[in-house]
């Protein structure tokens, strides 16, 4: 039986890993996420994926481990996680009515010195709601721990007018990219128990 350990705790990816019906866990990668500031936002989520999934790794070497990283760009401004609703606000404010771009890095490691590694990225356009709607949105506690500030899993696809690309992108695991990686690591989707 192989072990296949999602290097992250995040709700979201985990909703996600569940739909594909294979047997995993979850493990914090427990890493630092800083990066280079000269890094483009793909080049910043490609290396942050990839420390997530070697930490993990270098803890389970006989395991497959599937990290992820997501950072938002809108303009020439890359957005992580908010510190405080301040923050959040403030990111939000940036996005309102405007498009921008959600990076995701994917990696999958495995016995072996297996590696493999992809980024993808989505376009979305908010409305421009305004300032009182803003702060309701603030109040339901989505911004906490998203890049951008917010969920499009949850009230947050309220401010979305406009999605180009892969939805599971901007989730948090872009859905089309793990299965790819994983069918291409020998995994079966479909075995009999």
């Amino acid at each position: 039986m192989r072990t296949l350990i999602l290097a992250s705790t995040s709700s979201a990816r985990r909703a996600l890993m569940e739909g594909l019906g294979l047997p995993y866990r979850t493990e914090v990668p427990g890493v630092d996420e800083q990066v280079p500031a000269h890094l483009s936002a793909e080049e910043a989520v490609r290396m942050l994926a990839v420390r997530k999934a070697r930490a993990v790794q270098e803890r389970h070497p006989d395991a497959w481990v599937l990290g992820a990283d997501q950072l938002v760009e809108v303009g020439q401004e890359v957005l992580g996680k908010p510190r405080d609703r301040d923050a959040a606000r403030a990111q939000l404010k940036r996005l309102l009515g405007r498009t921008h771009v959600i990076h995701t890095g994917v990696c999958l490691v495995g016995p072996g010195g297996h590696h493999t590694e992809t980024a993808e990225d989505t376009r979305l356009t908010f409305f421009d709601v305004p300032p009182e709607e803003l702060e309701r949105y603030l109040d339901t506690g989505e911004w906490e721990g998203c890049a951008g500030s917010y969920r499009v899993e949850g009230r947050g696809q309220a401010l979305l007018a406009k999605l180009e690309g892969d939805r599971t992108n901007v989730q948090g695991l872009p859905m089309l990219s793990v299965v790819r990686l994983l069918r291409q690591a020998g995994f079966d989707f479909f075995a009999r128990p």
